[in-house]
Order: C-alpha cells, then sequence, then structure tokens
C-alpha cells in the first residue's frame, strides 16, 4: 500500500480496550491539554522535559476522566517498555561515540579527509565528515566535537564559515533525525513496530541527497546572506594533540560503519532469503540484531580505536564511565516519552485518530510528518516531537507494508526537524559557536533545518510511491 488511509487499516487494526469511556471530543481535548502542559512547562516555565512529559501524560489521563492508577500503569509501562527497548542502544552508541572521540578517531577522519580536500570540494569534504562522525554520536556531542574544527578550517584556510559550517550541521542533523542509532529514531522504530535494518537502509537512502541539498548547496546562498568570521578564543586546544598515537583511518572508519553494515546485512538477507528457518538468514538475523551490532562495534572499538591510542584497561574504564554519564536525561526523556504515548495508547486517542480519519485523502506519511512539525515548532525539541508523533500515528503501522513502516518513521524524523528557532537548545548553541546574531541564525541554521524537513519528506513521499 501507498500509506494512503483507508477503512482496511481501521480494520486492521486490534484495537485495545480503553482505560476510559471518554468520546471523541473529550479525547480530543486532552490531547491538546496534554501537549500544552508539555509546552508549557518546557518553553515557558523551563521544566525539564522528563518532568514535563509526566505531568503532561497525567494531566491528559485527568482531562480524559481515566482512572489515575490506571494513568499511572499505562505510563510506568510506555516508559519501561521503551527503555528496555532502546535504552540499552543509546548506552552504546554513547560508549562508541566516546571511544571515538577520546581516542582521536574522530580527529584522524577529520584530518585525513580534509588533507585531501581542496577548495572547491571543502564543502563536500566537511558533510562527509559530519555524515561520518554523525553516525555514532549524539547531535550536541557532534557539534561539540565538529564546530571547533570548522573554526579552524575556516581561519587558517580563509574560507567562508557559512560555505563549510552549513554543511557539517546538515550531515549531523540529517544523521540526529534520519538515522539510528540516534535516540529519535530508534524510540520511533520501537513505537510503530519497524524493522530496524530496514528503516536504517531507507534513512540513508534519504539522508544522503537531504544532506547534498540542504548542505553543499545550501551553503551557497547561505554565506551570501550571512558574511561571519570565526569568533576570537573558541577555537580550542584539539583534545587528541595530547596523545601519543592516534587509530588509523581505514580501522576508525571501519569501526564506525560495522554496526551499519552487520544491521544492513540483516536486511538484505531478511529481503532475499525471507525464510525464517534458513541457517544463514538465522545467523544474520543475531548479527545484525542493534543490540548485538552496536555491541560488536564497541567490543572492537576498545581494540581499534582505544588500544591503538595506547589506552590501558584503566583509560578504557574511565572512557566508558564518562560515556553513559550525559546520557542519563536523554534516557529519563525517551523513556517519558514512551510513557506519553503508552498513555495516548492506552486512552484510545490512536483508535480514535484512525476513525477520524479513515475517510482522509491524505498520506499518512504526510499526517506524521505534519503531527510532528506541529511538536517540534512547540516544544523546540527534535526527540520530543519524534516520541510524541510516534505515539499518535503508531496505529497507522497497523495495515503498513515493511518498508512502508519504515518511512513512517522516517517522516516523523524528518518533521522533528523542520525550523529550529528560540525554544531549541541547539539554536543558541550554533548561534554562539559560530558569532552570529538572532536574526543570522534564523537565516542559516533554521533555514537550513526547514529545508532538511521539507527535502526529507519529498523523498520520502517519492519511495512510497515506488516501494511495496
Amino acid at each position: 500500500m501507498t500509506g494512503r488511509l483507508s477503512a482496511e487499516i481501521l480494520a486492521a487494526a486490534d484495537p485495545v480496550e480503553p482505560i476510559t469511556s471518554a468520546g471523541h471530543a473529550q479525547l480530543g481535548l486532552a490531547v491538546l491539554v496534554g501537549i500544552a502542559v508539555i509546552v508549557l512547562l518546557i518553553t515557558r516555565w523551563k521544566v525539564h522535559a522528563f518532568l514535563a512529559l509526566t505531568i503532561g501524560s497525567l494531566a491528559l489521563g485527568a482531562v480524559a476522566a481515566a482512572p489515575l492508577d490506571k494513568v499511572t500503569e499505562s505510563f510506568t509501562t510506555g516508559l519501561g517498555d521503551t527503555v528496555a527497548g532502546v535504552g540499552v542502544l543509546i548506552a552504546l552508541g554513547a560508549i562508541l561515540g566516546k571511544l571515538l572521540a577520546d581516542s582521536g578517531g574522530a580527529d584522524q577522519i577529520v584530518d585525513t579527509i580534509l588533507a585531501r580536500a581542496g577548495e572547491r570540494s571543502m564543502p563536500w569534504a566537511m558533510a562527509l565528515i559530519a555524515g561520518i562522525i554523525g553516525l555514532p554520536l549524539f547531535f550536541e556531542v557532534g557539534i561539540v566535537l565538529l564546530i571547533p574544527v570548522v573554526l579552524l578550517v575556516a581561519k587558517r584556510g580563509h574560507y567562508s564559515l557559512m560555505r563549510i559550517g552549513i554543511p557539517a550541521l546538515a550531515g549531523l542533523s540529517v544523521m540526529h533525525g534520519l538515522v539510528p542509532p540516534h535516540p529519535g529514531p530508534l524510540a520511533a522504530i520501537d513505537a510503530v513496530g519497524a524493522d530496524l535494518g530496514v528503516t536504517l537502509a531507507l534513512g540513508v537512502l534519504v539522508a544522503v541527497p537531504t544532506v547534498v541539498i540542504a548542505g553543499p548547496v545550501f551553503s551557497r546562498y547561505a554565506a551570501r546572506w550571512v558574511d561571519v568570521t570565526p569568533p576570537e578564543g573558541l577555537v580550542p586546544e584539539r583534545p587528541s594533540e595530547t596523545l601519543e598515537r592516534r587509530p588509523s583511518f581505514p580501522a576508525t572508519v571501519a569501526t564506525v560503519l560495522l554496526p551499519v553494515a552487520l544491521m544492513l546485512v540483516k536486511a538484505l538477507v531478511d529481503i532475499v532469503v525471507d525464510d525464517p528457518e534458513d541457517h544463514v538468514q538465522r545467523v544474520t538475523d543475531v548479527l545484525g540484531s542493534p543490540l548485538i551490532a552496536l555491541l560488536a562495534a564497541v567490543v572492537v572499538g576498545m581494540f581499534t580505536l582505544g588500544r591503538a591510542a595506547g589506552f590501558g584497561k584503566d583509560r578504557l574504564a574511565v572512557t566508558v564511565e564518562k560515556s553513559l554519564v550525559p546520557i542519563a536525561g536523554i534516557l529519563l526523556i525517551v523513556g517519558a516519552g514512551g510513557g506519553f504515548k503508552q498513555t495516548l495508547i492506552d486512552c484510545g486517542v490512536g483508535q480514535m485518530i484512525l476513525e477520524l480519519s479513515r475517510d482522509w485523502s491524505v498520506s499518512a506519511l504526510l499526517l506524521a510528518w505534519l503531527i510532528a512539525v506541529g511538536i517540534r515548532l512547540a516544544t523546540g525539541s527534535a526527540t520530543v516531537a519524534t516520541i510524541s508523533a510516534a505515539g499518535l500515528v503508531g496505529p497507522l503501522a497497523a495495515d503498513m507494508s515493511t518498508p512502508q513502516v519504515a518511512l513512517l518513521v522516517l517522516a516523523i524524523g524528518a518533521g522533528s526537524l523542520f525550523f529550529s528557532h528560540v525554544n531549541d537548545a541547539g539554536f543558541w548553541l550554533v548561534k554562539e559557536y559560530f558569532g552570529m546574531s538572532v536574526g543570522q541564525t534564523f537565516k542559516t541554521w533554521s533555514v537550513m533545518e526547514t529545508i532538511i524537513s521539507v527535502v526529507g519528506i519529498g523523498f520520502i513521499l517519492l519511495l512510497s510511491l515506488v516501494l511495496p
């Protein structure tokens, strides 16, 4: 099917007895109140997203007239299921990213590619660097790691800061929104029951042209609109310069791409063989499972990255320990988002959306994108937008094929990146690092995020027409 909403979707869905008898009007009001509470707490009162999502879930249940004990049970069940589904993967991704940064592997990738890049190819090189490094790293970590490199290259090579900075930001942002193992895509995959390998393959397929358009191509115009020089004092010493040696470029790239390769092989074998009893498929199903693929990359990385940089057992232990501390907040937000999603489902909101939209002539993919856009604009958080939208449109995946469900995840991810503005921490991070005014940040960063979102959903809709 092409994602078109129909009575068949409603018939295929397996509705669960809701915890409230509220009608559609009351449920609709409950959703609006729940989301409004989350938005106000995050934006106006600066409450942590974990607390905001928790309180918003309770407000949703209260307005829907659901018993409080049932609401808390739904929330805790959703939180536990989500953390169980994606928590370990986020932790493994954080460890791999920390190994990459501390060992100097990230700098090795940067230096090797930049050494081979000329003036005309520099924007493309920055996009490639960001894309490779952005696979295992969280967006904020990627920015902190890459921006000093961008500033250094711009200053020493007399390049326009926007010409090479925008491609780097585009590469990081697209990976963050569309490609697992980032928290948002992982949570959406878990919420709608998508196949991770297929989603990863299609995510990369959409990501490449999206990065090209929003990065090197758009940076030409951004450089004309905004001309800023690298801020003085914001180019710190690169930590890897204190290392005696660094991992080799081939070993570093191979380690970063190992989990991607394992998951893609699993997806391809599942499509070609399509026999759960086949020995080869059973082996690739195990090796290509997200847990084993990321665990394998971490174990391999301890040798190809850590040992290669001269890390002993104690230094490796410290690196792993430090990598887990910053993700506590992320895990709680993702978990609370899962709790909010489960509260929506158990109150009957998903079934309500199916019943109300069964006669609409609008693509389910477009509907998912629009919902994510609305929540992104309101909260400023791509992760909150992804998780909340996935909870609302999850039932639409009931009658979709495996590729279409993967595209549903990508549509949500694309919507979650739309027009970053003043309620997004990334907006201010980019503004300060690049030394721009608020207006200049809108003209560059915010426009770039919007291009990513719009171009992304465009390619996703095109793929939905050709995939079964």
